[in-house]
């Protein structure tokens, strides 16, 4: 059982790269079936975002895994496979499960807490499981990232603080205002940012957009984009009275808004509190309007002060989720590390009970007849004889699969006692025996010390 992760990310690639190695929702039925079609990739899952584009496989072995993702990579897209490698990350075994882990805490995002990967990697997940392409190991693993993902955001604040310039002025914004639903905004200038801002505003419950601009055509083109109204730029204060928040952002170099026009507009609000967020440089909004009551006033420095204040905040948050990532990575790879110190000591012990049967026959031929009760007493003595010399050793094996290089000790057990000899050689006989045995005193072992629900999974 092999773990791996081929991908690229924001941190790597490009856009013009991301946006060729994408794997749209309506397309990852086709693709799986066609990566798991490999003989070296058991299980699969892709994720595929705007910002970054993972497979995720248990495959036959590190190199070989890793290989048959990347031409398959290459081979679905069309790309030369030597260009494709430059942009591309991979991680094999624990380092899988970790990076897994980080990802759905969004600690490996482009902007740090956002909320939006852990859906996208469910979703990535869904499709993968829906699709016959996981199994035990991913089904484990997934389902235990879910977990870490919500324990970070219940845990943690990691997600409480905006860090972006419009996600601050939205911060702000329900700090005036007990709700954003049904609110109105008007954007003075069609810039980038204040559309942006808009957009966020909108997508927090602002119900109206107003968009006035000196050139009445842009103003109808974003209006447009928001189903909004274009406002004459001569009109600009008369429906000042109609709006809660005001976004500004022109290239004028001269205030546009000033305290006298404001206070104005305010006389026909009924009182009700405006909040402006001037993004412009130079200024857009008089300083003094601050000076006016029920009137909220912030610059470009005020909110990028928010934004840094809050990205110290979420870099404390972060560090405890890295904690929580930690222990639910150490209880993964004991769980996965158990799949394979069970197995082996099953076959130690069956190889043990081959050997001692026949040994037995052979002792029975010489002694000539016995008794039941001496047979039985010669037979318990030689399982006695095999149980203690194993307790030990497999005692020990069992916890030595725990540490990090718990892999190398189960190896070494598995090439001293000769458990892999039978593969390849023509001893399908011994190895078929071996096998029912192994079964038969894992299903023993399972039923008695009440580990099968582990072994499962549960």
């Amino acid at each position: 059982m092999h773990l791996i992760i081929v991908g690229l990310s924001h941190k790597t690639a490009p856009i013009e790269i991301r946006e060729r190695l994408t794997f749209p929702a309506h397309k990852q039925a086709e693709a799986l079936s066609l990566l798991t079609s490999d003989d070296r990739i058991a299980e699969a899952v892709i994720i595929s975002t705007c910002n970054r584009t993972e497979i995720y496989a248990v495959a036959s072995g590190d190199d070989e895994g890793v290989d048959a993702v990347i031409d398959f990579m290459a081979t679905y897209h069309s790309l030369d496979r030597h260009e494709l490698v430059r942009s591309l990350y991979m991680h094999r075994s624990e380092d899988v499960v970790r990076h897994l882990f980080r990802v759905v805490s969004s600690l490996d995002s482009m902007v740090i807490g956002e909320a939006q990967i852990l859906g996208q990697v469910k979703e990535g997940y869904e499709h993968a499981l829906g699709n016959g392409a996981t199994g035990k190991v991913f089904n484990k693993l997934f389902r235990q990232s879910f977990e870490v993902g919500k324990r970070v955001r219940t845990e943690t604040e990691i997600g409480e603080n905006a860090v972006s310039i419009s996600y601050a002025a939205i911060e702000l914004a329900k700090k005036v205002f007990d709700t954003l639903q049904g609110r109105t905004i008007l954007i003075l200038g069609a810039g980038k940012m204040s559309e942006l801002t808009a957009k966020h505003l909108v997508s927090n419950g602002v119900k109206t957009v107003l968009v006035a601009n000196r050139t009445f055509e842009r103003a109808q083109d974003l209006a447009s984009r928001f189903n909004g109204e274009a406002v004459r730029y001569d009109d600009l204060y008369t429906r000042m009275r109609d709006a809660d928040v005001v976004i500004s952002s022109t290239s004028a170099t001269h205030y546009v808004i000033t305290k006298e026009q404001v206070a104005q507009s305010m006389r026909g609000r009924g009182g009700r509190p405006l909040f402006l967020i001037d993004i412009a440089v130079p200024r857009d909004i008089e300083p003094a309007v601050n000076e006016l009551g029920n009137v909220f006033l912030y610059d470009i420095d005020e909110l990028t002060g928010v934004v840094e204040s809050n990205l110290e905040e979420r870099m404390r948050e972060a560090r405890r989720a890295e904690a929580i990532i930690d222990e639910e990575f150490a209880a993964f790879m004991r769980w996965r590390e158990s799949l394979e110190v069970q197995p082996t000591i099953a076959a130690i012990r069956a190889r043990a009970e081959v050997i001692r049967e026949g040994e037995l026959e052979k002792a029975y031929r010489r002694l000539g007849d016995l008794s039941d009760k001496d047979r039985q007493t010669v037979d318990a003595l030689t399982s006695a004889i095999v149980n203690k010399m194993l307790h030990g050793p497999t005692q020990r094996l069992k916890q030595a699969a725990e540490a990090k290089d718990g892999y190398e000790y189960i190896e070494t057990a598995r090439h001293l006692y000769g458990l892999d000899e039978s593969e390849g050689r023509g001893h399908g006989r011994l190895r078929d025996m071996l096998n029912r045995r192994a079964k038969e005193i894992t299903e023993i072992t399972e039923i008695t010390s009440g580990e099968a629900g582990d072994s499962l999974g549960c």
